[in-house]
């Protein structure tokens, strides 16, 4: 990303759109990915996906600072948690009003595609940076208790997940260009 995402934060929040579609396209699989394993469907990813995004672009203000992929994890998994516990409400066994169309097949076959090169680029990370990251983004445990479990200081863990984050967006980065 050229553009740091403080820069591009303030810019979204004066309703440019450039610096949101820029946002999106570099943060929108880590969304979808998280709302997939906490949903498990990918219609409902998908439609948390844009919840969130359009939460993003409606109220850029709650973004404070900070690590942006990790706020955005979050707000993510909390919106995806809010889905599942209105599943558990209301049991839905109605049958959808249409079937999906040729674009969603699409879609869904291409994040896919990018879900599976977030697993190998995972799976290429040393476990020390590995499994901290799968716990806090898809685990949704917190970086408190991912320091407890392994026993490691909290400052080892935040700094093994920023070098995994980082080695990760590299690898992610070498397979688009490939």
């Amino acid at each position: 990303m050229t553009e740091d995402v403080d820069a591009l934060m303030a810019r979204v929040r004066r309703h440019d759109a450039d610096a949101f579609e820029t946002l999106y396209d570099a943060y929108h699989r880590i969304v979808y990915g998280v709302a997939l394993r906490v949903l498990g469907d990918r219609a409902g990813a998908e439609d948390v996906t844009q919840t969130v995004f359009l939460k993003l672009w409606n109220a850029p203000n709650l973004f404070r600072g900070g690590n942006f992929a990790a706020w955005l994890a979050r707000v993510t998994r909390n919106r995806a948690l809010d889905v599942v516990r209105g599943r558990n409400v209301r049991a839905e066994a109605e049958l959808p009003e249409a079937l999906p169309e040729n674009e969603s097949m699409e879609d869904a076959a291409f994040a896919r595609i990018d879900a599976e090169r977030v697993r190998s680029a995972l799976a290429a990370l040393p476990p020390e940076q590995r499994e901290p990251i799968e716990l806090g983004f898809f685990g949704g445990v917190t970086h408190q208790e991912i320091a407890r479990r392994f026993q490691t200081p909290l400052g080892t863990v935040k700094t093994r997940i920023r070098s995994g984050l980082r080695r990760l967006r590299t690898a992610l980065d070498e397979a688009v260009t490939v």
